[in-house]
């Protein structure tokens, strides 16, 4: 057994003390207490290197909505929880009310981390993770990757208010007598992203709380549940096995979903509940054997995701891409987060239905408007005026952005090249293909080694740059992916409509 396996199992022995457990609804608890890990029943920890890293994955077929995992309210780290246990972190803490709930559940979180092996809660203190890349941990150098103005906007705000937040919290970190090394910036960017990535909601401290076991979930996004595991491996890569083991027919559904209990029927993968004074987490769809078992955190864009959890989805069905429009454009009807280009390169009903009256004479808006609202066709002229105006802008966006498609696909290449260690050979090649930007990287992280048989190797700095740096270019990709797929599809509705009028068929 190796020392992180190790390290796991002594983890999970000690959340089955707790009272955590995987074990049906149905199984005695007395039969819970006597087994020496709180999974196995229905889940089992497991790494997915295409999908998250360490995860959960399926012991057994898994029904939808089906109770997975219960965690008690005794096992949940909060602020609360660790002030009760630490009579001078509560009374340090009353000092300071000015501080957010998340800057001080961050500064428990650290003062937990002095205590080392002293701190009762040191079994799962060992299984977070020592570094994220959410945006507040983002260079200058790997800001500027993401090319795309909200993008950068988004990670400079995430960093000065980290900075501020940190500022603010010092004064409370230093009367705690806090070791030096957890006063750093360093140390507060590691404990406010463990916040932000890993806490859960509960109704008591808005802040949330650490779920011991039932933090290890890897997240699916909203509105993928109705996918098959064939489908979400072709965003996540999550599955394993054969197609042929994963079919499943329509009338099947139906049938599990007619003997489920009305009460399991949720709008959510998990949540405290307040009859049972634990976390319970379902599962949002049916699982096979030796799935991994995904959790949904909730609708995030890919900005979003990469702001608060420091990962982003290959394909992610709440994306969007907000385009900047004129000031004669009337948008007062719809709210301006409803005016965007969807993942799939469609542009929102609420942006088809602005651009819809725009490009109406202004004498017949009020006679229309109506139809617009509704979403129907003024006329075959309105439309491809619209998409005319919309390929437009796709087109000056792309040509506006330093790098094309193209280019980020090869750049993207090289840096998992180097990454694994490349040859001299193919360094050369990369730094012709993408001088400027691999050249700046080289520079702001100020490494370019090679070993005696000449593979080239990266600094610890430089291996944590370049994880945020394929970040960035991958999320700058794929913006531009979806603006290509507006381009594309308004050119189809141009092209359909044109040729029917040609041909008097509207």
């Amino acid at each position: 057994m190796g020392e992180e396996e190790e390290s796991v199992g002594k983890f999970l022995k000690w959340a089955t003390k707790l009272g955590i457990t995987d074990a049906p609804l149905d199984t005695l608890d007395s039969e819970i207490q006597t087994v020496s890990s709180c999974l196995g029943k229905s889940l089992f920890v497991s790494e997915f290197p295409d999908a998250g890293g360490r995860g959960l994955g399926a012991t057994r077929d898994l029904r939808k909505h089906e109770l997975i995992l219960r965690v008690p309210k005794s096992a949940l780290m909060t602020s609360e929880s660790l002030m009760l246990k630490d009579q001078k972190l509560s009374l340090s803490i009353k000092r300071y009310p000015h501080l957010s709930s998340t800057q001080i559940l961050s500064v428990c979180l650290l003062a937990e981390m002095s205590k080392a092996k002293g701190s009762w809660w040191y079994p799962y203190l060992k299984q977070l993770p020592r570094q994220y890349e959410t945006l507040s941990t983002f260079s200058h150098f790997e800001i500027q990757a993401l090319q795309v103005d909200d993008a950068t906007w988004a990670a400079e705000r995430a960093v000065s208010k980290a900075e501020m937040e940190w500022n603010e919290a010092i004064p409370l970190m230093r009367e705690l007598e806090l070791r030096p090394q957890l006063l750093t910036f360093k140390s507060w960017l590691w404990s406010s992203a463990t916040v932000s990535s890993r806490t859960l909601h509960i109704p008591w401290d808005s802040a949330g709380c650490f779920c011991p076991v039932g933090d290890l979930f890897n997240y699916a996004a909203p509105g993928m549940e109705s996918y098959s595991s064939e489908e979400i491996a072709s965003w996540t890569q999550t599955s394993t096995l054969d197609s042929s083991s994963l079919e499943k027919s329509a009338s099947d559904e139906e049938l599990e979903v007619e003997h489920i209990d009305g009460d399991s029927l949720r709008l959510t993968d998990a949540g405290y509940e307040e009859q049972v004074e634990a976390y319970c987490f379902y599962a949002r769809r049916r699982y096979r054997k030796g799935e991994q078992v995904l959790l949904g955190y909730g609708t995030y864009t890919n900005l979003e995701l990469l702001e608060h959890y420091g990962f982003l989805l290959n394909a992610n069905p709440n994306e969007k891409v907000f385009i900047q429009m004129e000031q004669n454009i009337n948008f007062n009807s719809w709210p301006k987060d409803s005016i965007y280009i969807q993942h799939d390169g469609k542009p929102s009903f609420a942006l088809l239905s602005a651009l819809c009256l725009w490009v109406t004479p202004p004498k017949d808006r009020k006679s229309v408007g109506h139809l617009a609202y509704s979403g129907k066709q003024l006329s075959a002229e309105n439309e491809v005026s619209i998409m005319k105006w919309l390929r437009k802008k796709c087109e000056a966006l792309l040509e506006k952005l330093p790098s094309s498609i193209e280019t980020d696909g090869l750049l993207l290449t090289s840096i998992e090249k180097m990454q694994n260690h490349t040859s001299i050979q193919e360094v050369k090649k990369m730094i012709s293909a993408c001088e400027v930007e691999i050249g700046n990287f080289f520079e702001s992280t100020n490494s370019q080694t090679f070993d005696e048989v000449g593979k080239f190797h990266l600094s610890s700095k430089a291996r944590r740059s370049i994880e945020r740096w394929k970040l960035a270019v991958q999320w700058r990709l794929r913006y531009k992916q979806i603006v290509f797929r507006c381009f594309s599809f308004c050119s189809e509705v141009i092209y359909f409509l044109s040729a029917q009028q040609d041909s008097g068929g509207l």
